[in-house]
C-alpha cells in the first residue's frame, strides 16, 4: 500500500469516528425504548443538563421525522428532503435540518463508492451551515452537549469527505476539530443512543487503526485510549435504539463484521437482511447484500438480489448504475456458468460486467478482471484465440503483477505468439470473494 493510501485510510478511519453517518450481540433489553443509564459511565446526571430545545430529544420530531428518515435510507431522497425542509423553516436557527439534508446528499454519493463528486459542493455547503448553527448554540451555552453532538458529526463527515477527496490538510483539522467535540459530547451519552454513536466509532477504530497501521501507533497516544469490545457493544445498542443514527450504527456493524480483520460474515448477513428489507431501494444496501449472499454461498439468494439491482438499475431509480450493475453482472456470469451450465448468457453477463467496469473507471478491481478472465478462458476452450488473447491482455495490463491470474494471462499470451491454439493448465476455481 502506497503512502497516499495509507494515510487516505488513516484520516478516513479517524473521520468515521464521528460521521452521523451482526449476531454475537451482547445481552440487552426488549422491553422498549425505555434505557436505563449508567451514572457512573457518564459525567452529569440527565437531570442535571438543561436540555429545553435539544430536538434530538423531542419525541414530537422524532416521531414526524420517522418517515422521512427511512425516505432518506430508502433513496427516496426528494419526499425526505421535503420533510427536512419543512423542519428547517420551523427551526431556522437549529442545526438538524441542515445537518439531515447534508446526510440526505451524503448517501447520494454513496453508492458510487463515493468517486462521484457532483454533490461534493452541496454536502459541504450543508455540513458548513450545520456547524455554524451548532457553534453558536455552543457559544450560548457550554453545556449544550446537543451542540456538541452536531459539531462532532458535521465535521466528522466533512473530515471523510475531504479524505476521500485525497484534501489530508483539511481532513486532519476537521477529524481534530471532530474529537474535540465528541470529548465534550459524551458527557451526555446516557441522554440518548444518538449521543453513543461517535464514542462507539472512536472506541473500534482507534483501536483498529493501530493494528491496520502499526506505524500509527505513536501518533495515537496523543488521543484517548480505545476499546474495540465495548466499541462493537455501544454500536449495538445504538443499531437497536437510534432514531437517526440506528440506521448508519446498522450500517457500520455489517461492514466491521464484514470486514477481513473481524472476519465475521455470517453475523453481518442477518444486518445486511434488516437493511436490504427495510431499505429495499438503497443501492449500496442492496449490492452488499448480493455481494455477502455470493460470498457466502447463499446463490439463489444472490441471484435474486441481483435481478433485483439490474432490474431497478433499468428502471433508473437512484444510485443502481454502473457501479451496482457490476457486482450483479458478474454474480449473474458465474452462477450461469457454474450453476445453470449456461454458457452463453454467462458471456453476456461478464461481457455487460466489463462494460460496466469500464463505464466507472473500476478496471483495476476483481470484477473487471476475472470478468476478462472467464471470457478469456471460454474463448480458449471455444479454440478462438484472438478473443482470448484480447480478454488475456485485459488481464495483464490491469491486474497485480504478483497474482495468479497474471501468470495465467502472461503465459498463455506466450503460447499464442508461439502459434499454440490451446492451452492447459490447472486453472483451479474462479470463484472470486470480495469483501467490498
Amino acid at each position: 500500500m502506497n503512502i497516499s493510501s495509507v494515510l487516505r485510510a488513516a484520516c478516513s478511519a479517524v473521520a468515521l469516528l464521528f460521521a452521523q453517518a451482526g449476531h454475537a450481540q451482547l445481552p440487552d433489553s426488549t422491553a422498549g425504548p425505555v434505557r436505563t443509564i449508567n451514572l457512573e459511565n457518564i459525567d452529569v446526571a440527565p437531570t442535571a443538563v438543561d436540555t429545553k430545545g435539544w430536538l434530538l430529544l423531542d419525541k414530537d420530531i422524532q416521531t414526524e421525522l420517522d418517515g422521512a428518515v427511512h425516505n432518506l435510507y430508502n433513496s427516496k431522497f426528494d419526499r425526505a428532503e421535503k420533510q427536512f425542509r419543512s423542519l428547517r423553516r420551523r427551526y431556522p436557527q437549529h442545526p438538524l435540518p441542515y445537518f439531515l439534508m447534508g446526510l440526505s446528499t451524503w448517501w447520494k454519493i454513496m453508492p458510487s463508492n463515493v468517486t462521484v463528486k457532483l454533490y461534493d459542493k452541496p454536502f459541504f455547503a450543508y455540513m458548513d451551515t450545520a456547524v455554524t448553527k451548532a457553534q453558536a448554540l455552543y457559544e450560548k451555552d457550554e453545556k449544550n452537549y446537543e451542540a456538541c453532538f452536531f459539531l462532532s458529526a458535521a465535521y466528522g463527515f466533512s473530515s471523510r469527505l475531504h479524505a476521500e477527496r485525497s484534501d489530508y490538510a483539511k481532513a486532519t483539522v476537521e477529524a481534530k476539530r471532530a474529537l474535540k467535540y465528541l470529548e465534550r459530547s459524551q458527557e451526555a451519552n446516557g441522554l440518548s443512543p444518538e449521543f453513543l454513536f461517535g464514542q462507539a466509532l472512536f472506541n473500534y477504530y482507534s483501536v483498529w487503526i493501530g493494528e491496520e497501521h502499526p506505524w500509527l501507533r505513536p501518533v495515537l497516544l496523543l488521543f484517548p485510549k480505545g476499546n474495540k469490545n465495548l466499541g462493537l457493544q455501544q454500536l449495538r445498542n445504538v443499531a437497536d435504539n437510534g432514531v437517526y443514527t440506528g440506521p448508519e450504527a446498522k450500517f457500520f456493524l455489517m461492514r466491521i463484521l464484514s470486514s477481513e480483520r473481524e472476519n465475521q460474515e455470517a453475523a453481518a448477513l442477518p444486518l445486511l437482511r434488516t437493511l436490504v428489507q427495510q431499505y429495499p431501494d438503497n443501492a449500496y444496501f442492496q449490492r452488499q447484500y448480493a455481494l455477502q449472499t455470493f460470498n457466502q454461498g447463499y446463490f439463489q439468494d444472490c441471484e435474486r438480489a441481483s435481478r433485483d439491482i439490474l432490474d431497478k438499475l433499468n428502471r433508473g431509480l437512484p444510485g443502481f448504475d454502473g457501479f451496482s450493475g457490476r457486482y450483479a453482472t458478474y454474480y449473474l456470469g458465474y452462477l450461469q456458468l457454474t450453476k445453470a451450465k449456461n454458457v452463453q448468457a454467462a458471456k453476456d453477463y461478464f461481457q455487460r460486467c466489463i462494460v460496466f467496469s469500464e463505464a466507472t473507471e473500476q478496471t483495476s478491481g476483481g470484477y473487471y478482471l476475472y470478468a476478462n478472465l472467464q471470457l478469456a478462458r471460454l474463448a480458449s476452450d471455444a479454440k478462438d484465440v484472438a478473443a482470448a488473447k484480447r480478454y488475456y491482455k485485459a488481464v495483464v495490463d490491469n491486474a497485480s503483477h504478483k497474482s495468479d491470474i497474471y501468470r495465467e494471462a502472461k503465459m498463455y499470451l506466450k503460447s499464442a505468439k508461439r502459434d499454440k491454439t490451446s492451452y492447459a493448465d490447472d486453472r483451479g476455481s474462479f470463484r472470486l470473494l470480495v469483501r467490498s
